[in-house]
C-alpha cells in the first residue's frame, strides 16, 4: 500500500456575502433553489451523523447502496485514464472493485469513516489507493486537472452546496475527463415524491437529503449533456456521467 494515507486537515471555507456557509437551497448562479431540499445540512451534520453511522454503516447501508456502488466503480473501469478521485469514500466499500490500473485518491468529510477506508485498503493489501484524506469535497487541496474521472457515490444529496461541488470537481477532473455520481434523487411524481418530501425534516438525523432534485446539483446545460442510469433496488439510485467540457 501507498505510504500516502493520510488524515490532512480540513481548510476552513471563506466567508460568503452576509457570513455563513450558504444552505444548499441556493443555487451557485444566484437562482433561488426551488428545486433544492428544503432543510439545509452543513458540514457539521454531516460529521456529526456520519460520526454516529460510521460503526454501522456497512451493515444498514452496505446492502441497499451495493449495486449502485459497483455500478459506478464499472462505469469507471471503463473510462480511459488512470487517476481517479473517489468523494465521499466513506468506509471504503468501493475500492476493492476497481481494476489495478486505476490509482485512487479518497477522500471524505468523516475522520471515523476514514478510518474504516484505511483499515480495509490495508487489510486488502490494495497498492492502488494512493491516499486516503480528510478534506472537503467542495474545496479541495488539489491543482486543477489532477484527475481523469472523479466519482461520487452518495455524496451530493449530503454536502451543503452541490453546484459548489461540481464545479470543484469540474476543476479537478481534466478537460475531456469524466466526472461521475451515483444518488438518491426526489422522484418527479408519485407517492415516492410525497414520501420523500415528508422525511426531509429527518435532514441532519440522516446525514443526506431525501428530497434532492436533480436540478439541485445540475445546471441546465449540464442536465442536458449528462447521461442517466437507473439503478436498482425499484431505480432508487441514478448513475449519471458527465463529461468534462474540454479546454477552448
Amino acid at each position: 500500500m501507498s505510504p500516502l494515507l493520510e488524515n490532512r486537515p480540513l481548510e476552513p471555507l471563506p466567508a460568503s456575502g452576509g457570513g455563513g456557509t450558504p444552505s444548499v437551497g441556493t443555487m451557485e448562479d444566484g437562482e433561488p433553489g426551488r428545486h433544492g431540499p428544503k432543510a439545509a445540512l452543513d458540514a457539521d451534520a454531516v460529521r456529526a451523523a456520519y460520526s454516529r453511522w460510521a460503526g454501522v454503516y456497512d451493515a444498514v447501508f452496505g446492502g441497499v447502496s451495493a449495486i449502485g456502488r459497483r455500478r459506478a466503480v464499472q462505469a469507471v473501469n471503463r473510462l480511459p485514464g488512470t487517476r481517479v478521485l473517489e468523494v465521499g469514500v466513506g468506509t471504503g466499500l468501493a475500492l476493492p472493485h476497481y481494476d489495478v490500473g486505476k490509482r485512487i485518491t479518497g477522500i471524505d468529510l468523516s475522520t471515523a469513516m476514514l478510518e474504516r477506508a484505511r483499515r480495509r485498503a490495508a487489510r486488502l493489501r490494495l497498492a492502488n489507493v494512493d491516499a486516503l484524506m480528510e478534506m472537503d469535497a467542495e474545496e479541495t487541496v488539489f491543482p486543477d486537472a489532477s484527475f481523469d474521472v472523479a466519482v461520487a457515490m452518495f455524496v451530493a444529496s449530503v454536502v451543503p452546496n452541490p453546484r459548489r461541488l461540481l464545479a470543484e470537481l469540474k476543476r479537478v477532473v481534466r478537460p475531456d475527463g469524466h466526472i461521475l455520481f451515483v444518488n438518491h434523487f426526489l422522484a418527479e411524481k408519485g407517492p415516492r415524491l410525497w414520501v420523500e418530501r415528508a422525511m426531509a425534516t429527518a435532514s441532519h438525523s440522516l446525514g443526506w437529503h431525501p428530497d434532492f432534485a436533480f436540478e439541485a446539483l445540475l445546471p441546465p446545460a449540464d442536465r442536458n449533456a449528462a447521461r442517466y442510469e437507473s439503478v436498482p433496488p425499484m431505480g432508487l439510485f441514478t448513475l449519471v456521467s458527465l463529461r468534462n467540457p474540454p479546454a477552448l
